[in-house]
């Protein structure tokens, strides 16, 4: 069994002065970041004639560049010098540097797929950039993967509208979710919580694969996922996206940023959604999405001087949600009461980052992250009521340091708290021992960076925890990565992960159903070991290169709180695992540009995810086998327009067992393909873009099973594998206030 150790630098930062531009001179604006996407303070940033400057905390920097001028150069102790030609010298720059131990140089294009994933980063891990992020209608974070490879997003059930991540063919409660690299949208706001995030907030999404940093946390099975935000120094100052659909959804997006001074700058973002519109296409009285309404708001500020930086942010979420059937559904039918489903949340965050550098040349600094959040979600599944009320604490103390070019050293410990308080007639008769529940864990971690030779690396780590439910564990993780030649870059990596499941919280949407609710009272904590290894080749062809990646993971559960549908049509049983649970993923995808603007990226995925239930050990019930994906964007030379078209292949998998004497549904679920477009038109200030989803108008017949007596022992409308609407058609206008004009 591969033990032990890990993983990587946190890159925290400083400030120097921002170069303003002569009168004459074009005002080039950018940031500069390392492979993994972090910022880099303190980088020099010159033109060809001598003009220079030193990027900020957020890696931000300003020059004054004269006409004509259209190359930059970066140098930073520890970096390749990186040389950078601007296609644009008005638009935003974004620049990647390369350690110097590292082989080969990274070029960076805003085009294309707008995928990055950068060949000197240890881990396998992929960035959604912002472009990639408005190549779809990408309304919040759950609708943000539509054109990624690697994450799927379904429907958790036909009627709450509760959405779901899957990676490496697992849930997504076993991926930790990150925003701004702290742990967030955990335990109750993971089945509604990839709402909260609206898209048009966030700069860019990592999402690392298997073994994960132990800096973070314990809690990564199969990945992890990060959300950066909008950053004050680098956003622009007026940011406006206005969204209206088919579905009668109207959505309207608005960022703001202002620097203070030198040292203080502020953000304000906000976001108002209203898609209230009643629709019952298949005629079986349940309405086929929530109606829902929602209004969210974020202030952060972000404060530095030549050796400290602090950012520090609240946000509030106000999110309201009403399914089932109604008086329109049931078309005047007042022989029957409606069966009504609603979940109303408050949600409050707050965090604060505080970074010191003690050595901006070995790279040595100490920071302190503290977060918190309270969640309020009230709900209601026809007499059904359930609330939970959550509060959560985090923190964590961090050091870092260089030693000399080949080691690199990160320790720390963190700190975290949740309590849940349960209420209502659900709690009291399914499981009434555990209305109120809570866990404090308590840890340290240490991480080291081995570069012996210029084409191998090794990093390791290690991290011991205390919970106060589950006393102590040890959680460790290794990651290598071998360059033998120029053009293939492998890596391998072995890791150990932990969760605590809290039952209700994080399954809710299972109440929309008659079937019961049986929770063990014993449930033990979730552990897996996770393993991966991945080639990523670079092979020249016209002038370019076809970039092929093949990756395989696997997951083997030490133990799991299986929720087993298959024992009964009417129940679920909550246990923990006896016996195996695996997932086996195999992945390949490939991209190429075939002519200036033009970008192509086809992928498929094959998985085999198993599980014991009840003594029989079968596939995981409403997972599909595999996946393939096919994207194609084309830019003009000029910009002003781009052309996207993503198509989805969906395959078929298998349905948890059927009542024998009656079946209610049938034992496998088809294969499925889904089309998607968008065409963008770009002016100066606006972009004005269309599309539609789902336009091959595939819908899950019947997702609501025996929707005729809601009140009845079969009633289901957990039984949910594909989309539940037809197509949708949409429109946006974006509006931008360029920073610097």
């Amino acid at each position: 069994m591969i033990r032990n150790f890990f993983i990587l630098m946190l890159a925290l930062a400083c400030t120097m002065a921002v170069q303003a531009a002569p009168p004459d001179d074009i005002l080039v604006k950018g940031y500069v970041l390392d492979k993994d996407g972090t910022p880099l303070p303190g980088v020099n940033v010159r033109d060809d004639g001598g003009n220079a400057a030193v990027t900020d905390a957020e890696g931000y920097f300003e020059i004054g560049v004269p006409q004509g001028v259209t190359r930059l150069s970066a140098s930073y102790v520890g970096f390749e010098t990186l040389t950078y030609d601007m296609e644009r010298p008005t638009d935003v720059q974004v620049m990647v540097m390369t350690p110097s131990t590292e082989l080969s140089e990274i070029v960076v294009t805003t085009g294309g797929t707008g995928m990055m994933k950068n060949r000197t980063n240890i881990i396998n891990v992929e960035s959604v950039t912002s472009h990639a992020l408005t190549r779809a209608a990408c309304c919040n974070l759950s609708e943000s993967f539509e054109t990624n490879p690697s994450v799927d997003v379904a429907y958790s059930d036909a009627v709450t509208g509760a959405k779901q991540i899957q990676l490496l063919g697992l849930a997504g409660t076993y991926v930790q979710m990150l925003t701004e690299n702290f742990p967030n949208l955990r335990g109750a706001a993971s089945a509604y919580g990839l709402d909260y995030v609206p898209g048009p907030w966030m700069q860019s999404i990592q999402v690392s694969k298997g073994a994960a940093s132990v800096k973070n946390g314990y809690e990564s099975v199969t990945g992890q996922i990060n959300v950066e935000y909008k950053k004050p120094k680098i956003a622009d100052p007026l940011f406006v996206n206005v969204f209206g659909s088919s579905s009668g959804r109207y959505e309207a997006n608005a960022v703001g940023a202002v620097e203070i001074n030198e040292s203080l700058s502020s953000a304000l973002f906000l976001n108002y959604y209203n898609e209230e519109r009643s629709h019952d296409k298949n005629g079986d009285t349940f309405l086929d999405m929530p109606r829902m309404q929602s209004f969210s708001a974020m202030n952060r500020w972000h404060y530095q001087t030549s050796r400290f930086v602090s950012q520090s942010g609240i946000k509030y979420v106000h999110d309201r949600r009403n399914s089932g059937q109604t008086a329109h559904t049931l078309r005047g039918d007042e022989m029957q009461m409606p069966y009504t489903i609603s979940n109303n949340t408050d949600r409050v965050e707050l965090f604060s980052k505080n970074g010191f550098i003690l050595d901006a040349d070995r790279n040595e600094s100490v920071a302190l992250i503290v977060a918190g959040s309270y969640h309020d979600q009230q709900s209601a599944y026809a007499s059904g009521r359930y609330n939970v009320y959550e509060t959560g604490i985090y923190a964590s103390l961090m050091y870092e340091s260089e030693f000399g070019r080949r080691h690199k050293l990160a320790a720390g410990m963190n700190f975290n708290y949740d309590k849940f308080a349960q209420r209502g007639n659900v709690i009291e008769s399914v499981a009434s021992w555990w209305r109120d529940a809570d866990e404090t864990v308590g840890g340290a971690y240490a991480e080291y960076t081995w570069t012996p030779a210029e084409q191998l690396t090794v990093m390791a780590g290690l991290r011991g925890d205390y919970s106060s439910l589950h006393r102590w564990f040890a959680t460790p993780r290794l990651h290598i990565k071998y360059a033998p030649v120029p053009w293939l870059d492998l890596r391998a990596s072995a890791g150990k992960g932990y969760r605590t499941t809290f039952v209700l919280p994080e399954n809710n949407y299972l109440l929309a159903s008659s079937r019961t609710l049986h929770i063990a009272r014993d449930l033990r904590q979730e552990s897996a070991w996770n393993y991966g290894l991945s080639a990523s080749f670079y092979i020249p062809a016209g002038g370019r290169d076809v970039t092929v990646n093949a990756e395989w993971y696997y997951t083997d559960f030490i133990n799991q709180v299986v929720a087993d549908m298959d024992r009964d049509a009417h129940s679920v049983y909550f246990y923990n695992l006896d016996g195996r649970s695996t997932s086996n993923v195999f992945q390949i995808d490939a991209g190429y540009e075939l002519f200036r603007g033009f970008t192509l990226l086809g992928a498929y995925r094959w998985m085999d995810v198993k599980c014991t239930y009840d003594g029989r050990t079968m596939r995981k019930p409403l997972t599909s086998r595999y996946k393939g994906l096919l994207t194609a964007s084309y830019e003009t030379r000029l910009k002003k327009w781009q052309f996207d078209l993503t198509v989805q292949f969906n395959g078929g998998g298998r349905m948890p067992s059927p009542d024998a004497g009656n079946p209610l549904w049938s034992a496998s679920f088809p294969a499925y393909t889904q089309l998607g477009v968008q065409i963008t038109r770009r002016f100066r200030r606006w972009s004005i873009y269309a599309g539609g989803e789902n336009l091959t108008n595939y819908k899950q017949d019947n997702p609501v099973i025996s929707a005729g007596n809601p009140y009845g022992p079969d009633f289901d409308a957990t039984m949910v594998w594909g989309p539940t609407m037809g197509y949708k058609l949409y429109a946006g206008i974006r509006f931008n206030i360029p920073k610097g004009s």
